[in-house]
C-alpha cells in the first residue's frame, strides 16, 4: 500500500493535465478568484450587522447578491435566499428544519433511492430515529423516478418530499415539474425540496415556475469557491433553525456572513448566466465527444444514465474488467483527474448506491468512472483524455483477473 507522499512522487511531468473531478471539488475560475481577492482585506470586510462603513459596505454587497440570486433562481423575494457554508449544510437545514417544524402535521418523508448522501443519510440516520417514516421511491434503469410510486408514497401524513432536479452521479434530469404537481395534487400541504446543485447553471431552473418550496444550489459546481451555497425557502414555508448564535442578515443561518465567498459565488453565477445557452451548449458538445469517443474506442463499456435527458456536463461510464479506484490512479499518473463516483460514496468502500439502484451489478458499479466537463475545458482536453484512457484501461485489464462481461 502506497502512502500519499509516495503516490505524489510517482507522478512525473504529464504531457497535459485535465481535471474532470468536478463532482467532488473544482478549481475556482480565474475571473472569480480575481473578483474575490479585494474583499478579503480591502473592502466590505466588516460585519454586515454593525453600524460603520465597512459593515454597511458588507451589508450592501450581501443585499445586492441576494437580489441577483433571487433573479437567477426565479424567486419572488430576496429574503427567500439563505446563504449556507455548503450544499450539505443547506440540505440538512432543509430536511431537518422543515421536518422538525412541521412534525405536528405528519411524519412521512419521501425521497428517491438515488439522492445524494446529504439527503439519504439525513433521512435515514437522523430523521428516521427521531420517529419519522422515510419512504424511498425507485428509479428505472436510466435513473428516472417512478412517478406512480411517488403518487403511492404521498399521503395525508406526508410533510416533506425531496427529489434532486439532476442526479449528481449519472446526470439524469428528473421530470421535476410533473413530480411537484403530482405531490401537490395528493397533498397540497407537502413541502417540496429539491437539491438543484447539479441543475443550477446546467439546465434551465426557475423555482417559481417549478413551484418547489425549497431548493439547494452550490457554488463550487459552477467553478465558484468552496464553502458557500444557498438554500431557497419560499415565503410562508416554516423551517426551524438548526444552529443558534450571533444573528446576521441570514434568518436561517447564524454567524458572520462570508462576504468574499458570497462575492465569488455571485461572480461564478454571473459568468454562467451571461451566456447560458452558449455555455451549456459548449459543455454538451464536450460531453458528447467524451461519451462517443469512449464507447467507440474501448470495448466492454456501459454508459450509466440516459443518453437523452442528461445534464450537459455529466459522463459516467463503467469499464468492465477494471476496478474504478485503480483506473483513477492510472489516469492520475497520466495527468487526467477523475473519480469513481462521489467522494461521500467512495469513502464507504461500497458500490455506488445510485448505480445499484439503476440495476448495475456490483462489479459494474465498482468499475465506473465519473467525469464532468465545464466551460473552461477545451476540445484538446477531451482529445487528450481519449488518447490516454484506452491505454490505461488496456493496462489494467491486462493485470486484472476479472474478465469483460
Amino acid at each position: 500500500m502506497f502512502s500519499i507522499e509516495e503516490l505524489l512522487k510517482m507522478h512525473g511531468k504529464a504531457e497535459r493535465e485535465v481535471y474532470l473531478d468536478l463532482e467532488n471539488s473544482a478549481p475556482v475560475a480565474p475571473e472569480v478568484l480575481e473578483t474575490m481577492l479585494s474583499y478579503f482585506s480591502e473592502k466590505a470586510y466588516g460585519n454586515p450587522s454593525i453600524t460603520h462603513k465597512p459593515g454597511w459596505m458588507a451589508y450592501d454587497v450581501i443585499q445586492r447578491a441576494l437580489e441577483n440570486f433571487r433573479r437567477w433562481l426565479g424567486a419572488s423575494r430576496a429574503e427567500e435566499i439563505n446563504f449556507t457554508p455548503g450544499a450539505t449544510e443547506a440540505n440538512n437545514l432543509a430536511l431537518i428544519g422543515a421536518a422538525q417544524r412541521n412534525k405536528r402535521k405528519g411524519r412521512r418523508i419521501v425521497i428517491s433511492a438515488i439522492e445524494p448522501l446529504s439527503i439519504l443519510h439525513v433521512s435515514e440516520h437522523i430523521l428516521k430515529p427521531l420517529g419519522f417514516d422515510v419512504v424511498k421511491i425507485p428509479v428505472d434503469e436510466e435513473g428516472f423516478i417512478n412517478l406512480d410510486s411517488l403518487d403511492e408514497a404521498v399521503n395525508r401524513e406526508t410533510i416533506l418530499v425531496s427529489l434532486s432536479a439532476v442526479n449528481h452521479e449519472i446526470g439524469t434530469i428528473q421530470p421535476l415539474k410533473e413530480a411537484v404537481e403530482r405531490v401537490k395534487d395528493r397533498n397540497p400541504e407537502v413541502i417540496f425540496h429539491t437539491d438543484a446543485s447539479d441543475a443550477y447553471g446546467r439546465i434551465p431552473l426557475d423555482v417559481g415556475k417549478l413551484s418547489v418550496d425549497m431548493a439547494t444550489v452550490n457554488s463550487y459546481k459552477i467553478l465558484g469557491p468552496r464553502g458557500i451555497a444557498a438554500l431557497y425557502v419560499r415565503e410562508g414555508v416554516e423551517v426551524e433553525r438548526l444552529l443558534e448564535g450571533q444573528l446576521g442578515t441570514q434568518r436561517l443561518w447564524p454567524g458572520v456572513e462570508n462576504v468574499p465567498l458570497i462575492v465569488g459565488f455571485q461572480k461564478a453565477s454571473e459568468l454562467i448566466f451571461k451566456d447560458f445557452d452558449g455555455r451549456t451548449s459548449y459543455m454538451r458538445h464536450l460531453r458528447d465527444q467524451l461519451i462517443d469517443g469512449i464507447l467507440s474506442s474501448i470495448s466492454g463499456t456501459l454508459l450509466n444514465g440516459p443518453r437523452e435527458g442528461r445534464a450537459p456536463d455529466n459522463v459516467n461510464i463503467s469499464f468492465l474488467g477494471c476496478e474504478g479506484e485503480a483506473l483513477t490512479i492510472e489516469l492520475s499518473l497520466r495527468g487526467v483527474y477523475v473519480s469513481s463516483g462521489s467522494a461521500c460514496t467512495r469513502r464507504l468502500l461500497q458500490p455506488s448506491h445510485v448505480l445499484m439502484a439503476i440495476g448495475r451489478r456490483p462489479e459494474e458499479a465498482h468499475g465506473s468512472i465519473l467525469m464532468k466537463v465545464s466551460w473552461l475545458h477545451s476540445d484538446e482536453d477531451v482529445d487528450y483524455v481519449l488518447k490516454v484512457l484506452p491505454e490505461a484501461v488496456e493496462r489494467l485489464r491486462g493485470l486484472s483477473p476479472l474478465k469483460e462481461g
